[in-house]
């Protein structure tokens, strides 16, 4: 536990100091920015590794097409909203609206060129989002959505919205279904970080056109059953599941 307490301190602090810090970086390029951004994924996870002894692993990282894809992934915890952020040339998450009011963080979050969501702001947020994805694809950008909407414990049942399926409909693009098992090791709902191998599994990209039921069972026979198998590798480690 003291070992989970030191990382948690060190973790906001350190990624106050690079919002704080890096705040010039609002004024000029975005790719430096997202350079940042990459930064301090990869620093996190240097100190997750030195403090906690969490380690990760990247599987199938070459079925990523080379240019514009929505990725949709599997959301156990915090630790893919910045472990993900270096494996990708350029992405852009979809977010929630409440998030770019933020100071800082918000600034910091428009300057990334993310994509804001009203869940519950009806047609036009709808329509205002998918212009806003439909951007990040014409400048050749990889999407990430968390298809589920919120954080699911490791092993719970799915459960998948429709704005997975109204990006892939819209975008006309592969989707690159993502595995995990990071809830296993990094809990949703308290503070304990545990050691082991988190495993990141890039699954094989659907192509765009099918029928939207046709996707969506596609998309969450291939998402959940990669993630309970990592579940299961996870456990071998003898590290039981976290809510």
């Amino acid at each position: 536990m003291a070992r989970s307490l030191l990382f948690n301190v060190l973790f906001y602090v350190t990624t106050t100091l690079f919002v704080v810090l890096g705040s010039p970086l609002l004024f000029g390029p975005r790719r430096w920015a997202m350079a940042a951004l990459a930064i301090h994924g990869r620093f996190e996870l240097w100190l997750l590794k030195l403090i906690v002894g969490t380690t990760f692993e990247v599987r199938g990282r070459e079925k990523l097409p080379k240019g514009a894809c929505l990725v949709a992934s599997k959301h156990q915890s915090a630790w893919e909203t910045f472990a993900l952020i270096p494996l990708f040339r350029d992405p852009a998450l979809l977010m929630k609206r409440e998030l770019f009011w933020i100071p800082f963080h918000g600034w910091f979050s428009r300057k990334f060129e993310m994509i804001p969501v009203d869940r519950d702001k009806g047609p036009a947020a709808l329509r205002r989002m998918l212009r806003e994805a439909k951007s990040r694809i014409a400048d050749g950008r990889e999407i990430i959505i968390f298809p589920e909407g919120t954080r699911r414990a490791p092993g719970a049942p799915p459960d998948y919205k429709t704005g997975v399926i109204l990006l892939y409909a819209a975008l006309g693009v592969p989707c690159v279904p993502v595995a995990l098992n990071s809830g296993v090791f990094w809990s949703r709902r308290s503070l304990t970080r545990r050691p082991g191998t988190i495993v990141v599994e890039f699954l094989d990209p659907i192509p765009p056109g099918l029928p939207r039921d046709e996707f969506l069972a596609r998309l969450t026979t291939a998402i959940e059953t990669a993630s309970n198998r990592l579940l299961a590798e996870a456990e071998e480690q003898g590290t039981g599941a976290l809510a």
